[in-house]
């Protein structure tokens, strides 16, 4: 069985409703050798922090201010993310990034916190993981303005214009592919991932959210009820990754152990092995 990464994903979410022991058991059974759970705010830090705590073979945690709650920090959010980071083994950035495409959401204040992250980063060199929607020209703006981390960053579910992946890539991109790009609407995004260079190639679940298609599912959640309709319901189970996986390698049309080894080596070079299994090693 092949080692399994999966480089972004929110298993502290609420609406996994404390079944997070369960999940990291049906990930082992998978082969899920790593994950990188990602932080949205002040409010869930904790909660990452503790996951990796109590998985330290697994988890690599990972705290930052996501767009969507840029406007609930506290005037000491950033340093509370300083204080998380240096209390946390193996600690990294995200999820941060920009938002234009979410309906209501202030601009205002994203650009400056971003790029206060992406600072702060570069000054530990730590990989950051980066959201970004209909948002490519600043993203791109303040890439370049820089600093950035010597050693890389992620565009998470990278769903920006083919025609960047190369000055991405010269600036330090690595693009995860989620398995939400095998609907057939997504053909566009996954397409640009046959244009990404084969050692910039990440694989993703992005779970509680971006489930893949119902064909592809080898892992069901119960439905979270307070969602307004069945597709809003459903769950990503942490443990579609093998599926993700399968999907890419049919897509990509290459051997399922070459991904996997390709992915495997491309993860541990952006963030390394998780804390306890760095110190086994």
């Amino acid at each position: 069985m092949p080692r399994l990464y999966d480089a972004h994903n929110h298993l502290q979410d609420e609406r996994f409703a404390g079944r997070q022991e369960a999940l990291l058991a049906a990930c082992r059974a998978e082969g899920v050798a790593g994950m990188v759970v990602n932080g949205a705010c002040e409010a869930d830090w904790p909660a990452v922090a503790d996951l990796a705590r109590r998985h330290p073979d697994l988890i690599i945690p990972a705290f930052g201010y996501h767009p969507w709650y840029v406007g609930e920090r506290s005037p000491a959010w950033r340093e509370r993310l300083e204080q998380a980071l240096d209390a946390t083994p193996g600690a990294v950035i995200g999820e941060i990034g920009l938002d234009r495409w979410k309906p209501g959401l202030s601009w205002e204040a994203q650009p400056a916190v971003f790029a206060a992250q992406l600072r702060l980063a570069a000054e530990r060199d730590l990989p950051a993981s980066i959201h970004s929607l209909q948002a490519w020209g600043p993203l791109l703006e303040l890439l370049r303005a820089g600093p950035r981390p010597a050693r890389g960053f992620l565009l998470h579910s990278y769903g920006g214009p083919v025609e960047l992946v190369p000055e991405l890539t010269r600036l330090g991109a690595y693009f995860s592919l989620p398995g939400y790009f095998a609907h057939p609407r997504k053909l566009r995004q996954r397409e640009t991932f046959r244009r990404v260079p084969p050692e910039r190639l990440l694989l993703e679940t992005d779970a509680p959210d971006q489930p893949l298609p119902e064909d592809r599912v080898r892992h069901r959640l119960p439905a979270s009820p307070e969602a307004a309709d069945a597709a809003a319901r459903a769950l990503n189970h942490p443990a579609n990754l093998g599926a993700v996986y399968a999907f890419a390698a049919e897509w990509l049309g290459r051997p399922l152990e070459d991904l996997a080894a390709q992915v495997e080596a491309n993860f541990l070079r952006l963030f390394g092995r998780p804390p306890a299994a760095s110190a086994q090693r």
